[in-house]
């Protein structure tokens, strides 16, 4: 086996492990989602049922954390792709003859400052920040309530 074709391989395999950690963050994504959501129907759940405020402070606060790290794990997987894809997927491709990860990514990079593609992880940072706000302003709005209402003999 030749230099070329060892380099190949690796490239393959690293390529499919890259796709693979890719896959595993929608998956991470698609978790976090569908918790905050839950969470934010329990909130409003416990806003319409119960008049007490302990539920929805309890599970406002839980959202503020699950959104903190969403937005964490959002930061960490794209840090960790730019690496497999920028220092190691580009370093192989420059012992190949073609480049098409680093053509693709080029292509990107003027679609996105032709304003023509969106980030999706973008998109992802921005619904956790709204998320991570509704949940701030619940918590604090019923705090306020709570400390606020009238105290027993």
């Amino acid at each position: 086996m030749d230099d070329k074709e060892l380099i190949l391989g690796q490239y393959q395999a690293y390529s499919a492990a890259k796709e693979k950690y890719i896959d595993r963050n929608f998956q991470t994504n698609r978790f976090y989602m569908i918790v905050t959501f839950v969470l934010l129907f329990v909130c409003y759940l416990f806003m319409s049922l119960t008049p007490a405020y302990e539920p929805i402070l309890l599970t406002s606060a839980f959202g503020v954390v699950v959104s903190v790290l969403w937005w964490l794990n959002i930061d960490s997987y794209q840090f960790w792709i730019k690496i497999k894809y920028a220092k190691v997927l580009e370093y192989l491709e420059t012992k190949l003859p073609e480049r098409p990860y680093n053509k693709e990514f080029e292509e990107f990079k003027e679609a996105k400052k032709r304003k023509k593609a969106t980030v999706f992880a973008d998109f992802q940072k921005g619904l956790t920040v709204l998320l991570l706000l509704s949940f701030l302003l619940t918590f604090a709005y019923n705090l306020i309530q709570y400390l606020n209402q009238p105290k027993g003999l």
